[in-house]
């Protein structure tokens, strides 16, 4: 039996609940503006906190009611600002009620709201807009359709500390391009919000905090601005390095660091300055340490990580400040047993941070390695280092992928860890899964490590050869992205040197001539250069020289023509007649220099270039082809003496370079010999 009621009763509480639901939508109709706005308080009271509440009035409605009320002109004002607080109370529901909110024009009539002179009215606007803004669903652009908005709110910061803690919060979400940087910074930012950081209220001090953090990051133009913006008599700087001291809450330290931190990225600290070397680079460093919130310790790794990332002394800088190596070897000890025996609350907070605190750590050691041979050396001698960098290659989260990439292609860079660490934990194998089906940014880093893992000294390229790799850089070679183009090509160039016949025949083949062509007229130079390097690994050695060019000769004398004839950089040509010059040395191959002598013309106009490096190239290949002790030499000799080369050799002997001169004078030599 009690089966059989169990369901009318749900029926009846439901139907309750919505009609309560319903009678308080019901009351905003009533004729009597008394009556409405007691019903409009009622309901502030009835949703504070209960977020079934809300998503029940927002489906009967009640939303572009309200709406309509608040931009009612004739409404008293009590009203009014009532419905404001009613939408703002909404907003801090569920995402479903932000897009619900969004969708009825909320951002709009709200933003009309702000017109009306009564301060409290507009303070109640200003805090539903902010709550409706840092919402991960709205629109942001929502902010910048209307031009006046951004001056309207600007003038609006005087009015009272409120309206400061809510418009600095407003565009400290709302800006983020570059574009919304150029709007804020045109329409007065640093001059309105400078002053709000020495306000009494430190909500104010910690929103304005975090706008300047939005607007320099990778901004030149307003980093460079706020260098010289003096707030209360001193400098911008010196007021963020005070806002770092240890007596200021955490979140201001971090947010402090962050400002100096872009300002110097940007180009406008030096990265040698007291306030960096002295201030951020510590503060930031003691953000990573066990006493500090998981979050904080996040965010402390990742701000040094960007901060130190082009500078090899702040590297050495952090890597002997307060043990930050080893410390930073903790991030990977959650969830840690204790929390899962003592507390569940924690071992669930524990997991949800514990990828971020990952992906952090491996952010901050693919810094820190980046340069310095030593700080590697440093990375992988820490506890289960490498181990941890192989599980993380295979991690759930992307992001955690991603870092630890990332981290093993700056410990890459490292001969020594090529041959040692890199060998001992057979890297490749979880490299290599990797670059299946990988997300582009993923396999950007991916291959640009392979890249490394393929040159001629380091101990994995043999088994990644046999692994069957040729086949995946050549496909990498065909993509629309220039640097995944860039690392196929790179790693093919890498795997070429000083390799076997038979795996520069295997790369040939599996990349095609059609496909080498078409990268040797690649719109990206560094694409270009690499397949010309490619083509310089391949044809070395005689016996491949010849081999190479007796089945592609025609092809790659013409891409030669072609890159010759074309405007290019010195160095691409610089690397195409080292090509030439290699060809030359060919036992058969040189002759399809010698009947050519279209390519012997150009061999000489660069022979009298004014770059050295172009003359000096020019010149190998006058030597490869007339060196005595080959066959033919002789007749090779005489045409070239007969289209004036040794007369061009005789002025390259009083060259200023002395390699130039010697390498003409070398030339001449088989001229006497």
């Amino acid at each position: 039996m009690a089966c059989l009621l169990e369901a009318p009763l749900r029926i009846s509480v439901l139907s309750e609940v919505t009609a309560t639901s319903r009678h308080y939508v019901d009351r905003l109709f009533d004729p009597d503006p008394q009556k409405v706005l007691q019903g409009v308080i009622d309901m502030k009271n009835a949703v504070i906190g209960n977020n079934k509440q809300k998503a029940n009035l927002i489906v009967l409605g009640a939303v572009p009611r309200l709406l309509y009320l608040l931009q009612q002109s004739s409404s008293n004002l009590q009203l009014r600002t009532e419905c404001a607080v009613v939408l703002g109370s909404l907003a801090m529901g569920t995402e479903n009620n932000i897009k619900s909110l969004v969708d009825c024009q909320i951002i709009p009539t709200l933003l009309q709201g702000l017109l009306c002179t009564d301060l409290i009215f507009i303070e109640a606007c200003l805090r539903c807009l902010r709550t409706v803004f840092i919402s991960p669903v709205t629109p942001v652009q929502l902010l910048y359709t209307d031009p006046t908005v951004i001056p309207h709110l600007m003038s609006l910061l005087s009015n009272s500390q409120r309206t400061q803690e809510y418009i600095t919060q407003i565009f400290s979400h709302c800006c983020k391009t570059p574009e919304h940087q150029t709007v804020l910074f045109n329409h007065g930012a640093i001059q309105n919000i400078s002053p709000l950081l020495i306000s009494p209220s430190y909500k104010v001090r910690m929103q304005t905090l975090k706008c300047f953090s939005v607007l320099v990051y990778e901004n030149t133009q307003v980093s460079m601005t706020l260098v010289n913006v003096l707030v209360d008599g001193e400098l911008l700087p010196q007021v963020f390095v005070k806002m770092m001291q240890r007596d200021q809450p955490i979140e201001m330290q971090l947010t402090a660091a962050k400002c100096l931190t872009y300002m110097c990225r940007a180009g406008a600290i030096r990265t040698d300055d007291s306030c960096i070397v002295l201030k951020t680079l510590p503060c930031l460093v003691r953000m990573c340490s066990k006493e500090h919130l998981l979050e904080e310790r996040v965010e402390g790794a990742e701000t040094l990580a960007y901060l130190m990332e082009p500078d090899v002394e702040l590297q050495r800088i952090a890597s002997t400040t307060d043990h930050l190596v080893s410390m930073l070897a903790d991030y990977f000890k959650y969830p840690s047993s204790v929390s899962a025996i003592t507390d569940i609350k924690r071992l669930d907070h524990d997991l949800k941070h514990a990828h971020e605190l990952r992906q952090a750590a491996f952010k901050l050691y693919a810094s820190l390695g980046s340069n310095d041979e030593d700080i590697r050396k440093k990375i992988t001698e820490t506890e289960n280092m490498m181990d941890r960098i192989v599980s993380g290659l295979s991690e759930s989260s992307i992001k955690v992928r991603l870092a630890a990439v990332r981290c093993l292609h700056s410990l890459s860079r490292s001969v020594q860890q090529l041959r040692t660490s890199f060998h001992d934990h057979a890297v490749w194998k979880p490299l290599m899964k990797l670059l299946q089906n990988a997300p582009d940014e993923v396999l950007v880093m991916a291959s640009s490590t392979l890249c490394n893992l393929l040159l001629e000294f380091s101990p994995s390229k043999e088994p990644i050869l046999e692994s069957g790799v040729i086949e995946l850089l050549c496909s990498l070679t065909q993509r629309d992205s220039p640097a995944l183009r860039l690392n196929g090509i790179w790693a093919l160039m890498n795997m070429a040197f000083q390799a076997d016949q038979k795996v520069k025949v295997e790369i040939v083949r599996c990349l095609g001539t059609e496909q080498l062509f078409r990268l040797l007229s690649d719109p990206d130079t560094n694409v270009l250069m690499k397949t010309l390097g490619l083509l310089r690994n391949l044809l070395s050695t005689r016996p491949h020289i010849d081999q190479i060019m007796s089945s592609h000769g025609k092809q790659i004398m013409q891409a030669v023509t072609l890159i010759l004839e074309a405007e290019h950089t010195i160095e691409v040509k610089e690397q195409t007649l080292c090509i030439l010059a290699n060809i030359a040395d060919g036992n058969s191959a040189k002759e399809l220099i010698m009947t050519n002598d279209d390519m012997l013309q150009k061999i000489k106009y660069y022979m009298g270039h004014s770059n050295v490096k172009l003359q000096l190239a020019a010149s190998f290949c006058i030597t490869n082809l007339i060196w005595n002790e080959e066959d033919g030499s002789q007749e090779r000799q005489d045409k070239l003496r007969e289209m004036g080369f040794v007369d061009i050799l005789h002025k390259l002997t009083q060259s200023s370079d002395p390699n130039l001169s010697d390498r003409a004078k070398t030339a001449l030599q088989q001229y006497l010999a």
